[in-house]
């Protein structure tokens, strides 16, 4: 839990271990980690609604305290990961491109449109209800520290000997997993439950089909990088928050 909170949060939290044991325990306790942050998120958004706000507002702090308490981690590997990706060259050369501390014009563009999707989205939700928009805005958190337990699965490789791709990659069972992921789905369904059984369904079916966008781009890395990196984990979290963000909208 320590490596899991020290890792993928801001929170004043002192990791005393770095073996692989930790990091397969960290790893599975990412969602939990997910969890605190959407807490939080939604309370800042829910708050700001339920003050007059209104939903724009809302959305826009809902979307900031998860880049805050993540040092902007995972949209700063997002923007490193396209980079890296769209520069057509060699592994070894986009490898070298994403450790660079600037942002070419692929990552820019990623990010504004992943946070204008994000904001748009959650704005969308908090429309409906405080209460609806505060529900949404965890299980987005969830779906995306979700994928760093799916991506940490053995036999995903890591692009580098070195970092906290290196670290974490391969760590986890696939048995555990999966399970962790099934875990994620029945609390996401659970706090749909409370609107109804068609958004139970879809607060389940979001961070699924967000899982399943951040698998299209870890076999795109995998293929273009040979493996994972600390950059393409955040690239994961943030497709996969973004996705599941975009299909609780729908329907």
């Amino acid at each position: 839990m320590r490596f899991a909170f020290g890792t993928l949060t801001v929170l004043p939290v002192h990791v005393t271990r770095w073996d692989r044991a930790a990091a397969r325990g960290g790893m599975l306790c990412a969602p939990v980690a997910g969890l605190v942050v959407g807490l939080c998120a939604a309370g800042a958004g829910a708050a700001l609604h339920a003050a007059g706000a209104g939903a724009a507002l809302a959305a826009v702090a809902a979307v900031a305290v998860p880049a805050v308490l993540t040092r902007g981690l995972h949209l700063d590997g997002l923007a490193d990961t396209a980079d890296g990706l769209g520069s057509g060259r060699p592994a070894e050369a986009a490898l070298r491109i994403m450790k660079q501390s600037d942002v070419g014009p692929f990552g820019v563009v990623t990010l504004v449109l992943v946070v204008l999707a994000q904001v748009a989205a959650v704005a969308a939700a908090f429309e409906e209800g405080w209460g609806r928009g505060a529900v949404r805005v965890v299980v987005v958190a969830l779906a995306a520290r979700g994928a760093l337990t799916l991506a940490s699965r053995a036999g995903v490789p890591a692009a580098r000997p070195e970092g906290l791709g290196a670290a974490v990659a391969g760590a986890v069972p696939r048995a555990a997993a999966f399970t962790a992921a099934a875990v994620v789905l029945v609390v996401c369904a659970g706090l749909g439950a409370w609107w109804g059984p068609w958004e139970a369904v879809r607060c389940a079916a979001a961070p699924l089909l967000g899982w399943c966008a951040a698998q299209l781009l870890l076999r795109r890395c995998r293929r273009r990088l040979g493996g994972v990196t600390g950059d393409v984990f955040g690239a994961l979290a943030e497709t996969a928050g973004v996705t599941a963000a975009v299909v609780l909208t729908l329907g």
